[in-house]
């Protein structure tokens, strides 16, 4: 759904200090009527569709457009109109054949073998090849961005013009939701905008930076626009302010990021799921969280909804599992609803309503005014009872150290998590986000359990198990998954656009971009 954009933007930033105010009242109501008033004032005058001369997006200028090695941000943003994947994820983070035809898995040997479409070209004319899809993924092993994603890929290989070979160091039958990576034309990695088989192609000239679109484009489909003009910024507040006097119409941001931007005019945004993840982590090595009742216990007491709308301002999902809700494996008949009742009886039952008071202590990273406010909130939820919880703020360096360490009761933590939903990382014995060493031998059958799964039924069910095993162990509380904002100029798009994780023109050959004829 579109939403309207607050007039003041920059309010964000504020909002959060405030409503910290608010919840010491333990009155969510009262915060929900602020948004919606906030909400109605500034939206209450919707301007009709403006008529645009050009459609603009940011970029920085200088700054290479090569998707595995661009800076996150704008650059980012514009590759993927440029570039595409052998699959794409759509909003519920499925992978869907893109350049690739299909592909079969051996679970005996860790391997796949994908063949590619072929009709697909870049748009040069050249045919994409196994030889490009193969310098591709090598480079983006070693690159900041797919680096981690990337690291179970042992090898990958070309068979013939039209097969790639990849093999894994361990078993996963839903590797490829993690081969939604942009492929480059090998051979033009060095260049600004190296080639890919988008829709749209980097241009240069007198009149103007510029995505052009290209006739060459393997899809053939409809595009809203044959022009999109580059506007040159250069930095995120420069970026802003050419929101703020229309010479861009659109662009992508976290709202409730560290690096969020402070932003100003009338528009709209639309929101997509992601795969980051905020949670709570319990040191399980720790004397107070060892018994999984307390652990249990403690994740019913915490009120996700009402952080997402007072602390996220609604930019995200609550969530009871490691995995997003609008995947098709979440089981939200699993879920226990938030209530004061049930967390007194968890409570009880763990020991912890006797009156005598037991002390832990929350670490968060300071950086992140949002995140800090969440904390204090989930604080204030888990102190009911006998555990009383204070939260530290500490700078993020001192935040990773205390972590590395296993000097803290419990951390309010951030995870991008892959598409696969594979949770080893945090959940595995000597996973490398396993900070507490956390070790359950059933646990780590289930993870394998999962990754081995093969067919929507059989991964469901796994995913099923796992969840229900989380319950019962609490290592971790999820809370939610963030939200990405797409921001549009008022009456710029005329219809609803559908954005994703990792591309917010999804399906732009349906946007409507209301250009004067």
């Amino acid at each position: 759904m579109r939403k309207r954009l607050l007039s003041i933007l920059a309010l964000l930033c504020l909002l959060p200090s405030l409503l910290v105010g608010c919840a010491k009242t333990d009155d969510l109501t009262q915060q929900d009527e602020l948004m919606n008033d906030l909400t109605n004032f500034y939206g209450s005058s919707e301007k009709a569709p403006a008529q645009l001369t050009a459609f603009a997006l940011p970029y920085m200028d200088g700054a290479t457009l090569d998707p595995i090695t661009c800076s996150d941000g704008v650059q980012q943003t514009l590759t993927a109109l440029l570039y595409e994947g052998l699959f794409e994820l759509d909003a519920s983070f499925s992978p869907k054949p893109l350049l690739c035809e299909g592909y079969s898995y051996d679970s005996a040997s860790f391997t796949y073998t994908i063949t590619l479409k072929s009709n697909a070209a870049f748009s040069d004319g050249s045919s994409v090849t196994a030889k490009d899809v193969v310098a591709t993924l090598r480079r983006a092993a070693t690159s900041d961005r797919y680096r981690a994603r990337l690291a179970a890929m042992s090898s990958v290989t070309a068979i013939n013009e039209h097969t790639v070979f990849l093999r894994l160091t361990a078993g996963n039958a839903s590797f490829v939701s993690r081969l939604d990576i942009p492929i480059v034309k090998s051979g033009t990695e060095s260049q600004t905008a190296p080639v890919g088989s988008g829709p749209y192609v980097f241009n240069a000239a007198d009149d103007g930076t510029a995505y052009l679109s290209t006739a060459a484009w393997w899809q053939s489909k409809h595009l809203p626009v044959s022009r999109i003009n580059l506007f040159s910024c250069k930095n995120n507040d420069a970026v802003a302010y050419a929101f703020h006097t229309h010479d861009i119409q659109m662009l992508t941001c976290d709202l409730t990021g560290t690096d969020s931007v402070n932003l100003s005019g009338n528009g709209n945004y639309t929101d997509a799921d992601t795969t980051v993840m905020e949670y709570v982590g319990i040191n399980t090595a720790s004397k107070l969280f060892a018994a999984p009742e307390l652990r249990s216990a403690l994740n019913q007491g915490i009120d996700r909804s009402g952080i997402v709308s007072a602390y996220l301002l609604g930019h995200g999902t609550t969530t009871q599992f490691p995995l997003s809700p609008v995947s098709s494996l979440y089981p939200a008949d699993l879920e226990q609803p938030y209530s004061s009742d049930a967390f007194e009886s968890a409570m009880a039952a763990a020991g912890f309503c006797s009156g005598t008071s037991r002390q832990a202590t929350m670490i968060v990273n300071s950086e992140n005014s949002f995140k800090v406010s969440i904390a204090k909130k989930i604080a204030e939820n888990l102190s009911a009872y006998d555990l009383k919880v204070t939260v530290k703020v500490l700078s993020w360096e001192e935040y990773q150290r205390t972590l590395q360490s296993g000097g803290y009761d419990l951390f309010l933590g951030e995870v991008k998590l892959n598409a696969d939903w594979d949770l080893s990382p945090l959940l595995a014995a000597g996973g490398a986000l396993n900070y507490s060493r956390y070790s359950d031998e059933n646990m780590n059958l289930l993870l394998l359990e999962l990754l081995s799964s093969d067919g929507d039924t059989q991964r469901a069910d796994a995913m099923r198990a796992l969840c229900q095993y989380l319950q019962q162990q609490s290592p971790i509380l999820p809370v939610c998954f963030k939200t990405n904002s797409v921001l549009l100029q008022t009456g710029a798009v005329s219809n609803d656009i559908t954005p994703t994780a990792s591309n917010p023109f999804y399906q732009f050959f349906n946007w409507t971009i209301n250009l004067k004829k």
